[in-house]
C-alpha cells in the first residue's frame, strides 16, 4: 500500500513539473525567402508563448500545400495562410476557424509587373497581355495565382493558358520579383506587401521592373487554428490564443509581417476566396 502511494506521489510530481505537456505548434505558408520567415516566426512563437503559458514552436515548410498537410494531419494547430490555403485547410478539418487577420488583409492587393523590354505602361485598365511570357508565385498563393488568374480570365475573357506563350510559377513572391527583373518572364503576379517591402530595402530596381496594374481589393491571409485545441490545452485555450493574436502589438513584430495591426477574422469572411477558386477550378 506504502509502495503505490509512492508511485501515486511521483506521477503527480512528474506531471506538474511538464514532462507530459503538450507542444503548441504553428506553421506558415513560405511566402518569401526562409530565412526571413524563420526570424519572423520565431518572435512570434516567443511572444505566444510568453502570452499562453504553454511550449509553442513554429514549424517551418517548404511549400503552400505542406502547410495544409500538416495542419490536416494535427502536426501543426495554427497557422498563417493564404486565402486560398485557408479555405483549403478549414475543408478538410470541419470545425477549424480562421480567428485573426491582418488589418491590411481584409482589402488585400495583387501587382502585376512587368519587365521594361514588354514595354507596357502602368494603368487603372487591365493591360493586354497576350502573346508575353508570365510567372505565378506558388501554385496555391492566393496573390501570387488565384487571384491573378481569375482578374486574367475575367478581363481578358479567356484561359490564362491562352494568352501567354509560356506561363511559370517561381515558388513564392520574392522569387517571382526577381525573376521578372532579370526579364526570364516580362510579366509576373506578386503581393503587393511583399512588393513594397522589396521596394523599401532597395532590392527592386525601377529602371528594370515596374508595377503596370493593381488589382481590386480582396480578402487575403489570416490566422486558422485547428478544432479541438480546447481539448488540449485547455477549456479558454482558443479564447486565449485570439486575445494574444489580436494584442500583438509589438512594432517589430508587427513590421515582420508586415501589418499595421491583427482584427478579428471568421470563416465566412473568406467565402468569396472559395466561391473564386471554385469558379476557375482550384477546388471542386
Amino acid at each position: 500500500m506504502r509502495l503505490i502511494n509512492i508511485v501515486a506521489l511521483l506521477l503527480l510530481s512528474t506531471l506538474s513539473s511538464g514532462a507530459f505537456a503538450t507542444v503548441f505548434t504553428f506553421t506558415a505558408i513560405p511566402d518569401e525567402d526562409e530565412s526571413q520567415l524563420r526570424t519572423r516566426f520565431d518572435k512570434v512563437a516567443e511572444y505566444l508563448q510568453s502570452q499562453l503559458g504553454v511550449e509553442v514552436r513554429y514549424i517551418p515548410v517548404k511549400s503552400y500545400s505542406a502547410a495544409v498537410t500538416a495542419f490536416r494531419n494535427n502536426q501543426v494547430q495554427l497557422a498563417w495562410f493564404g486565402g486560398l490555403s485557408g479555405v483549403q485547410a478549414r475543408r478538410l478539418v470541419p470545425g477549424s476557424e480562421a480567428i485573426a487577420q491582418g488589418y491590411e488583409d481584409q482589402f488585400f492587393k495583387s501587382y502585376f509587373i512587368a519587365h521594361h523590354s514588354a514595354d507596357i505602361l502602368p494603368s487603372e485598365n487591365f493591360p493586354n497581355l497576350n502573346g508575353y511570357t508570365f510567372t505565378y508565385g506558388s501554385k496555391g498563393s492566393t496573390s501570387g495565382r488565384l487571384m491573378p488568374q481569375f482578374f486574367i480570365e475575367r478581363n481578358l475573357g479567356k484561359k490564362a493558358e491562352n494568352v501567354f506563350t509560356r506561363i511559370g510559377f517561381s515558388g513564392d513572391h520574392s522569387r517571382t520579383i526577381a525573376q521578372v527583373q532579370a526579364g526570364a518572364y516580362q510579366i509576373g503576379a506578386v503581393n503587393y506587401k511583399v512588393w513594397e517591402r522589396a521596394l523599401a530595402k532597395g532590392i527592386v530596381d525601377l529602371d528594370k521592373v515596374n508595377v503596370i496594374w493593381q488589382s481590386p481589393a480582396y480578402p487575403d491571409y489570416q490566422w486558422t487554428v485547428r478544432k479541438g485545441v480546447n481539448e488540449t490545452f485547455g477549456a479558454d485555450f482558443k479564447t486565449k490564443l485570439t486575445k494574444a493574436l489580436l494584442d500583438m502589438k509589438d512594432p517589430e513584430l508587427l513590421a515582420s509581417f508586415p501589418r499595421k495591426s491583427f482584427v478579428e477574422a471568421e470563416n465566412s469572411d473568406y467565402q468569396p476566396i472559395e466561391n473564386i477558386a471554385k469558379t476557375i477550378g482550384l477546388i471542386d
